[in-house]
């Protein structure tokens, strides 16, 4: 056979597979192949090694050529075996079969013990591929071949076992055959079991039975063996349950099966198929009560028995439960559908299919219909039950579709002309159109058909009942038919309910009646109408045990979003009785029921509100009204709560739109009457006494309607006479109150009443509201009224005995309201103000009442203030001062006790009282507080020796006192209008915070209320200070007049003529004044002033030297005068003279301890470094003394305007300098805007760079302070031109369009109106003019620039600068288009430039073209000399760009410009465009790099956009 070389290849081979070399065995097992193609092991040992080499293709070959070489030989079969085990996948399982088949058939003769391994492996496969009767019979085959082999009874069991676990789980896909094996290999593995009876035994019977139950074709061994198995264990349940489960599933539960089940019950009483079948008899047997607590129990014991649930869907539907019945039918259908088909299951898919659609049929809404229709069609599909088809048409007309059931109801009866339900149909359609005699017919057609239908009694007796008028008035027909209804239905809850109220409407009979509400109720658990009738009529008589039961119970179970009859009802009583927190919980799950009930919302606004929650009271209300517009009470609810909450102007639009529906609407009169009437007291308490009596006007014109229409409420009447007596606290000249006639007994509609009168008509209105109620409350409103009348004659200055008589009846009054209610402690506390007073003076009757009050109110603080007063007023001190700590510790925050402590404290002379009165004004406004807390301001502001001290900084600096001081005394001066003190006081503060004409005015008010005054010297006084004051306000003939009427006797006053005279331009009168003054001084101070005001006034008539002598003379006293030296160094420097204002600096700086005079020394020392040309020393000048006094907002003014002039790169720091300035004080505040304004115009700042703080946002805020500065414009046209130069280097839209001509005419109209000095307003005006003209040719609008030029000439015609610009305009054209200038133009150009040698921009206007290189460096050469000017540097630079543009001095000049501080960023965005290309043009990227980041952080769009264009490019 096989040579020796062949024979040692295989031996190599072998080899190498036990040493594990597969690769070497191949090879040797190929030569061997060479040699010997048809080699058995050859190709056995290739497929070995290529398995073990992970080739299983390869493999599979050998293994398939050796099998095919000798198909007898196990070897190469065995190595296929593994192979495919090995594999393991779905394609190889068919090819592994076949494999151990072939295996199986070369085992059975000679290895049985293989045979049986490989034998299970196969059915392991086949079960895999579930081909269960291939299973079924090799595994009959194995026990076969073990029973043979002699296997014992153990292992046989077992392998019984395996085949029964193997074959269970597809018994529903297994034919006859194998059905027939399971079964036997269950009996085989019962008999097999040792010993019986045993637990094993008993669980393999119950699996057998298990198995026969799932056979119906098995009854009779299924019976066999339940008996057999009850036998060997009586107690088990489970046979009998399988027994009874057959026989529910089956639908024929005769006498056998109750057998059955009693002795299942005696096995086990809550066995679930027993309770079931007992269920279903009781169904039967018409018992639906019992029926479902038997079937419910049984199906928790038992849920997968879906013929159960049926039965109990049925079950729900006789007792009218129809949504259980729904969820019952659709367990069914649900468990069903999960079964295989079978005729029995498809009879009971059909009764669940058709009890669900009668349940859906009954429940609300079309979804419920279309429900119906579906599971009436699963039926119809198949059977074409008529009684279904009626069910159908049914379910259309619930849905609307009237039609299509009128079409099925016309189809039935023709084709079943005997069908009760076709009639039945066809009522409801009749009934359903109203179409009740109809109705009527047809429903008695369907009764002669079926009588016993309790529907259809019922359906006729509702269409009697809303038949006709007779049968309304009539109801005996429907009650016949009601009857009939519930005696065949007793579940029909419905049919009692109309039973009920048949016999509470009709009959009248209302206990009757409450029983068959109960009954309908009982019936139907669900039935709001029903539990509603209950609740009510049980209510109604008198049995609210009983209602409060049975709205607990349902809602106890009522899910969410139900039952909102018993929540709302049991709300209601809840609200009834008080108990808010469980009426607000009911109500709101009432609203969950029904969120669209406005009613409920009412309800529930009103629960919110009795338990104190205004604001969701409010938003229950706003509900309510939003779902019924026209509900007035809604409105009216929440303009109360909105009144309530303070919200007084909401509630009067609310009010007043209750009155557009119902003009006479008297709860909305009195509620705007009310609203009106706090407003004013607000309003009183705020001081603003004007918009107070408006309110006081509307109040009593909206009380008197309603008052009007229903005089009889004495509550109209209180607030009418608290309306009336609000005015109490205003100033008599102010009062003129309009209101009804009828009020005082008048027919006119409106009546004009002053305060007398509105005080007497409040009196009269109390008196009015106590015949109708008497009220402790209201007597003692009316005795505060006579007491409020009475102040008022005293202060008018009428008769002692009518003010008596009225305080009289005041103490009476309050004397009947504290008899009446002497527990109140505000009546005790009235009656003791009273009896404090000064007409009636009894302190002892006050202290008695102040302390009984006490005692009503340990927590009374006005009790204990207004006894601290009258212990002041009594003169004990010690007293007052420890009643007043008393009201202090009970409220810290209460004014008048500290107001107590303040005149204490001033009485005591306590360094403290300052802080006293400080403290009540910032507590509130009250009268004392103001104006004692105004006269320790002005009497400290009066000590001029304080100024440097500790104490004069913090009362008046720190705490801002003198503008908190004018605001409380305005105040003050608006309420008691006859205090000449007062309005002196507030004259001198508002001339400290600059209000000239305000000062003025109260000055004159001073002077009137003294003009009759019998003390001279006061009126002389005012007098001073109104001439004082009108010679400020530039009103010097009235001044004078002011002064002569003072006689001029005083020194004072003779100064103040003077210095009118002076301000006239009187230069003559003045002299002559101010020489009777000196010789009048005594003081060489004051002579000293007196010879500056001289010197000035010689100046002022071009006498330098006589000034300058004076001024001299000044100096050389022996103590100076500072301000002598000041106009001394002033004089220098309007002469020019350095020596002369030095020199006086020089004097004056050495008397610097004054620190006054900070800011003029400030101020004067820079104008003398301005004048020596050292413009960093102005700026750092200005700066050391701001070191030196930090909080001088005067100071930082001052700089941010210097630094823009003398400094410019130091701009950034100046727009810093004006913002503290703002900060540190409005009035310097004003001019700082403007100042910042122009620094940041200087630096370049605008709002492409900070959106926030930029000059256009800053001198916006300028002018709105100071629109009338026409300088403040000036930087406006200023700051557009900057914002439009900015948009057009960042290409946007420009947003400052035509604005020029309007700012620039703005600018002449101001400086007219101002007055201001000529060369100024001049200066103002030209230079606006040529910024207008400039923006205008830069935007290409030249006609328009030539014209405003031209006409700028026209005013101002020898301005060289007007004439230049308007050559430049001109000629702008010509230059744009590069060609030569002719030289005509030249020589006009350069006239223009040489007649402006010295302006910056007439060097600028040089001629950008080649052949002028040497004139534009020389230009901005010039220019540069005169100041530092970054256009100038930005031209020299481009200058040089433009000769060589990769030059490294053209890259130096442009990094200047664009990294160093201080250019302007519309400038340093020119120069960054430039280096940009210059930059790329030399290839530097990492120049590039640091250049692009520069651009990214100042946010340089058009740099970015010209660096990716480059980028693109030189990619």
């Amino acid at each position: 056979m096989s040579n020796k070389g062949s024979e040692s290849s295989t031996e190599k081979c072998q080899r190498g597979i036990r040493n594990k070399e597969y690769k070497e065995a191949l090879k040797h097992c190929k030569t061997v192949l060479k040699q010997e193609k048809n080699n058995y092991n050859a190709w056995v040992f290739i497929g070995l090694a290529a398995a073990e080499l992970e080739q299983p293709d390869q493999a599979q070959g050998a293994y398939r050529k050796a099998t095919e070489l000798e198909p007898g030989q196990l070897l190469a079969w065995q190595g296929l075996a593994n192979l495919y085990e090995k594999t393991n996948g779905a394609d190889v399982r068919e090819d592994l079969v076949n494999v151990y088949q072939k295996l199986l058939e070369l085992y059975e003769s000679t290895d049985k013990q293989k045979w049986c391994d490989i034998c299970r492996k196969l059915v392991d496969l086949y079960q895999q591929e579930k081909k269960y009767p291939q299973v079924a019979r090799m595994w009959h085959k194995l026990i076969k071949i073990r029973r043979e082999e002699g296997a014992d009874n153990s292992e046989l069991h077992q392998l019984w076992k395996r085949l029964i676990q193997s074959l269970e789980e597809g018994t529903h896909v297994q034919d006859n055959e194998t059905q027939q094996l399971l079964l036997n290999a269950h009996e085989e593995a019962v008999n097999s079991t040792e010993p019986i009876p045993s637990e094993e035994h008993q669980k393999l019977y119950g699996e057998f039975v298990e198995c026969l139950s799932k056979l119906p074709h098995e009854y009779a061994k299924l019976k066999t063996a339940c008996e057999d198995m009850m036998r060997l264990y009586p107690t088990a349940s489970y046979p009998l349950e399988v027994l009874c489960l057959h026989f529910i599933q089956s639908g024929s539960l005769n006498e056998e099966a109750l057998n059955y089940c009693q002795k299942l019950l005696g096995v086990d009483s809550r066995s679930g198929p027993a309770l079931i079948a007992l269920g279903i008899q009781l169904l039967h047997e018409k018992k639906y009560d019992k029926a479902e607590k038997s079937l419910t129990e049984g199906l928790q014991q038992t849920s997968q028995c879906p013929v159960a649930w049926c039965y109990l869907g049925e079950v729900q539907v006789k007792m009218h439960k129809y949504k259980e019945a729904v969820h019952s039918c659709n367990q069914a259908l649900r468990m069903l559908g999960q079964l295989y088909e079978a005729s029995s299951l498809q009879q009971h898919k059909e009764r669940a299919c058709c009890f669900k659609a009668v349940a859906l049929l009954r429940l609300p809404g079309s979804d419920a219909a279309d429900e119906a229709i579906n599971s009436l069609d699963q039926v119809l599909d198949k059977n074409n039950n008529p009684k279904c088809i009626a069910l159908k048409g049914q379910a259309y007309l619930n849905k609307g579709l009237t039609g299509e059931a009128s079409k099925i109801a016309q189809e039935l009866k023709v084709t079943h002309p005997d069908l009760a339900e076709a009639d039945y149909l066809e009522g409801l359609i009749q009934y359903k159109e109203k179409n009740y005699s109809q109705a009527e017919t047809s429903f008695q057609r369907a009764i002669e058909k079926e009588t016993e239908m309790a529907d259809f009694h019922f359906c006729l007796g509702l269409t009697y009942w809303f038949m006709s008028e007779e049968t309304r008035k009539d109801k005996s027909k429907a009650l016949t038919q009601f009857l009939k209804a519930a005696k065949l239905d007793n579940y029909l809850g419905s049919a009692f309910y109309y039973l009920g109220q048949y016999y509470r409407d009709i009959a009248g009979d209302k206990n009757r009646a409450l029983g068959c509400y109960k009954k309908a109720f009982e019936k139907d658990r669900t039935d709001g109408d029903a539990g509603a009738a209950v609740v009510d009529l049980s209510t109604e008589l008198g049995d609210l045990d009983t209602a409060l039961s049975i709205l607990a119970e349902v809602t106890e179970r009522a899910s969410a979003g139900r039952a909102k009859w018993a929540w709302l009802r049991r709300g209601l009583y809840y609200l009834r009785a008080g108990q808010h927190s469980q009426a607000v919980a009911d109500l709101q799950a009432a609203l969950r029921a029904d969120p669209k009930d406005a009613n409920c919302w009412e309800s529930l606004g009103e629960a919110y509100l009795s338990r104190g929650g205004f604001t969701t009271a409010l938003k229950s209300f706003r509900k309510a009204r939003e779902l019924n517009p026209k509900s007035i009470y809604s409105i009216y609810k929440a303009a109360a709560i909105e009144q309530i909450l303070g919200k007084y102007k909401e509630a009067i639009a609310e009010y007043q739109h209750i009155l557009k529906k119902s003009k006479d609407y008297v709860p909305a009169l009195k509620g705007l009457g009310e609203c009106y009437l706090m407003m004013a007291k607000t309003a009183l308490a705020d001081y603003l006494d004007g918009k107070a009596l408006d309110y006081i006007e509307q109040s009593l014109g909206f009380l008197a309607r309603a008052a009007k229409h229903r005089p009889e409420a004495s509550c109209l009447w209180k607030l009418l006479g608290d309306a009336c007596t609000c005015v109490c606290v205003i100033t008599p000249s102010k009062v003129n109150v309009k209101t009804l006639g009828f009020l005082i007994g008048q027919d006119t509609d409106k009546c004009l009443l002053k305060k007398s009168d509105l005080l007497s008509l409040g009196g009269r209105c109390y008196g009015r509201g106590l015949k109708l109620m008497s009220s402790p409350n209201t007597w003692c409103d009316l005795g505060i009224n006579y007491y409020h009348q009475a102040h008022h004659l005293s202060a008018t200055g009428s008769s002692k005995n009518e003010i008596s008589e009225l305080l009289e009846k005041s103490l009476q009054c309050l004397k009947k309201a504290v008899r009446i209610d002497s527990k109140t402690h505000l009546y005790w506390n009235a009656l003791g103000v009273v009896s404090s007073s000064k007409g009636v003076g009894n302190y002892a009757l006050a202290q008695h009442s102040f302390i009984k009050s006490i005692q009503a109110d340990q927590i009374n603080v006005v009790a204990w203030t207004n006894l601290g007063v009258l212990y002041l007023t009594s003169g004990n001190i010690e007293q007052a001062h420890e009643a007043f700590k008393v009201a202090q510790s009970l409220e810290p925050s209460y004014l008048t006790c500290w107001i107590g402590q303040a005149l204490i404290a001033e009485t005591v002379g306590s360094y403290e009282t300052m802080d006293l009165f400080r403290h009540t004004t910032e507590l509130s406004m009250h009268t004392e507080g103001a104006k004692g807390y105004a006269h320790w301001v002005c009497s400290t502001l009066q000590d001029k020796g304080n100024r440097n001290t500790e104490l004069y900084r913090y009362n008046i600096l720190q705490m801002n006192a003198i503008p908190a001081a004018q605001i409380a005394l305005t105040k003050y001066t608006e309420r008691i209008q006859n205090d000449a003190c007062a309005f002196t006081m507030l004259g001198y503060l508002n001339e400290y915070l600059q209000l000239k004409k305000q000062a003025g005015d109260a000055y004159q008010r001073a002077v009137l209320l003294l003009k009759n005054c019998e003390d001279k010297e006061k009126y002389n006084i005012a007098m001073r200070n109104y001439g004082r004051s009108l010679c400020v306000l530039g009103h010097y003939d009235d001044a004078i007049q002011a002064y002569l009427s003072t006689g001029l006797s005083e020194f004072d006053d003779i100064l103040g003529i003077a210095l009118a005279y002076f301000k006239k331009g009187d230069c003559q009168e003045s002299q002559k004044a101010y020489e009777k003054a000196i010789s009048m001084v005594d003081c060489e101070q004051d002579k000293a002033y007196i010879l500056t005001a001289l010197a000035i006034m010689g100046y002022k008539q071009n006498q330098v030297d006589d000034a300058k002598t004076l001024l001299f003379k000044c100096s050389i006293l022996q103590k100076p005068n500072i301000e002598s030296l000041q106009a001394l160094c002033t004089l220098g420097l309007i002469k020019q003279d350095a020596t002369l204002a030095t020199a006086a600096l020089k004097e004056l700086l050495k008397h610097a301890e004054r620190k006054d005079d900070i800011f003029m020394r400030c101020l004067l020392t820079s104008a003398v470094y301005a004048l020596q040309g050292r413009n960093q020393a102005v700026q750092r000048q200005v700066s050391r003394t701001i070191h030196s006094n930090p909080d001088n907002p005067a100071l930082w003014s001052l700089l941010s305007r210097l630094v823009p002039q003398y400094t410019p790169k130091n701009a950034k720091g100046g727009a810093v300098a004006g913002t503290v300035a703002h900060i540190h004080d409005l009035n310097h505040g004003k001019k700082a805007l403007l100042n910042t304004a122009v620094n940041q115009l200087a630096i370049g700042c605008h709002t492409a760079e900070n959106e926030k703080n930029n000059a256009l946002k800053n001198i916006q805020k300028a002018i709105h302070l100071s629109p009338d500065d026409p300088a403040a414009w000036s930087v406006l046209l200023a700051a557009c031109h900057s914002e439009n130069t900015v948009v057009c280097l960042h290409n946007t839209q420009p947003k400052m369009r035509n604005l020029e001509k309007m700012i620039v005419a703005t600018i002449s109209a101001k400086t007219k109106e101002k007055e201001l000095p000529v060369s100024y307003a001049q200066a103002l005006e030209e230079w606006s003019l040529f910024e207008a003209i400039t923006g205008l040719s830069e935007t290409g609008r030249t006609s328009e620039a030539e014209a405003l030029c031209t006409k700028g000439l026209q005013t101002f015609p020898e301005q060289p600068t007007l004439y230049l610009l308007l050559r430049q305009v001109q000629y702008k054209p010509l230059l744009q288009s590069h060609k030569e200038f002719p030289d005509s133009v030249l020589e006009e150009l350069q006239k223009a430039v040489m007649s402006n040698s010295t302006s910056i921009t007439a060097w600028h206007a040089n001629i950008s073209n080649d052949h002028w290189p040497l004139l534009v460096q020389e230009a901005t050469a010039e220019a540069l000399k005169l100041t530092f000017c970054p256009l100038g540097v930005l031209l020299q630079a481009l200058l040089q760009y433009n000769r060589k543009m990769g030059s490294r001095e053209a890259r130096r000049m442009l990094e200047r410009v664009v990294y160093q501080p201080g250019y302007p960023e519309t400038i340093v965005s020119v120069a960054r465009w430039y280096l940009l290309r210059h930059l790329y043009a030399k290839d530097d990227y990492e120049l590039i790099d640091a250049l692009v980041a520069n651009a990214k952080a100042h946010r340089d769009v058009r740099a970015l956009d010209l660096n990716n264009k480059l980028a693109a490019t030189a990619s």
